[in-house]
């Protein structure tokens, strides 16, 4: 699963954090609240809120993941298609206090195909069919020390500002379902497999997740008692498959942040 952009093209030193350096944010102000724009926009034509992201320009020949408005059962949806690919669809955000996110998805094709045996727990397998994430700003003196080394040097790098915290929800298809953990690159990015092995296929599922309580379980060691919980500063969804060169079809739709 290599969330989202989590690959590097540095080195061994950045490899979990190449591809935020490709979705990193210019500064904005601070909100209270910004909702998502919609996914599938009434009038059919994808939002130019929501912009693709691919892998870094050392890796400007890799394959991108494919977003695209489509219908599957007589409902509109995005489609994400991974072939031996990589690619994120992000949403920009002002710095906004994490709410109750919400979303509908389905996997119709799981990663399949490839040479390698996807694994989230492994760098071999880390591919992802589908996965939503929220990247925080997070303070960076609260990153321990090494990790702190990494993530200057990514953003010296990359002449980006990198997120220090982004936590991925993810459909897979090995693990069960309540899986946590850390990116095997970085632990700069954390996630939950919400479906895992055995879910069905083929069928729309919805999700409601406190990402603000589900940031404070998974950054406990880097989050002290009392303080602030790091504002959002972008929600995205992703896919790849070029590790294990796999193919996977999943959907998503009504993305948004609800009461």
């Amino acid at each position: 699963m290599r969330p989202c952009f989590f690959k590097s093209h540095f080195s061994a030193l950045a490899f979990g954090l190449s591809c935020v350096a490709a979705a990193a944010l210019s500064p904005v102000a601070q909100a209270q609240t910004a909702p998502l724009a919609p996914l599938v926009p009434a009038q059919g034509v994808a939002s130019s809120v929501w912009r693709f992201v691919g892998f870094p320009k050392a890796k400007a020949d890799l394959p991108a993941t494919r977003f695209e408005l489509a219908e599957v059962q007589g409902e509109r949806a995005l489609k994400v298609s991974t072939q031996a690919s990589y690619g994120t669809w992000v949403h920009e955000l002002p710095k906004i206090t994490a709410g109750r996110l919400q979303w509908r998805w389905r996997l119709d094709q799981p990663l399949s195909g490839g040479k390698g045996v996807p694994d989230i727990l492994t760098k071999a397998g880390d591919d992802a069919a589908i996965k939503v994430c929220a990247m925080f700003d997070h303070p960076l003196e609260r990153v321990p020390f090494i990790e702190r080394t990494k993530l200057r040097i990514a953003r010296s790098l990359s002449g980006e500002d990198l997120p220090a915290a982004t936590l991925c929800y993810v459909w897979d298809s090995v693990h069960a379902a309540g899986l946590q953990g850390a990116n095997p690159y970085t632990q700069r990015v954390r996630f939950i497999t919400l479906q895992g092995k055995g879910a069905n296929l083929g069928q729309w599922q919805t999700e409601t997740r406190d990402v603000a309580a589900d940031f404070a379980q998974l950054f406990a060691d880097e989050s002290p008692a009392g303080a602030p919980l790091p504002k959002v500063r972008a929600v995205l969804i992703g896919a790849d498959a070029d590790n294990t060169g796999s193919q996977s079809v999943g959907w998503v739709k009504a993305l948004d942040w609800v009461q």
